[in-house]
């Protein structure tokens, strides 16, 4: 599977609103992952931990600028080893 860039995930799920907006972009993210490839002291997903984080800071984002956070917190995570 082709990596998709924030961008491209934005556009394959604006059409969709609310919460199934934000189910169907973690979706692709995950369906993406290759973290498994690199494990982390082989203790965690940097997808699913990126996920959590933005969920957790409880802004009210979707579309472009989620898929923007998340793609800036995996960064930040594999990075930074935090």
């Amino acid at each position: 599977m082709k990596h998709l860039t924030p961008e491209e995930i934005a556009d394959k799920t604006d059409h969709k609103d609310g919460l199934a907006n934000i189910r169907a972009i973690n979706k692709l993210f995950r369906a993406q992952d290759d973290s498994y490839l690199w494990p982390i002291c082989d203790q965690f997903n940097a997808t699913n931990r990126a996920i959590r984080r933005i969920r957790k800071q409880g802004y009210a984002l979707a579309g472009l600028e989620y898929c923007l956070a998340i793609e800036t917190e995996i960064s930040e995570i594999v990075n930074n080893f935090i």
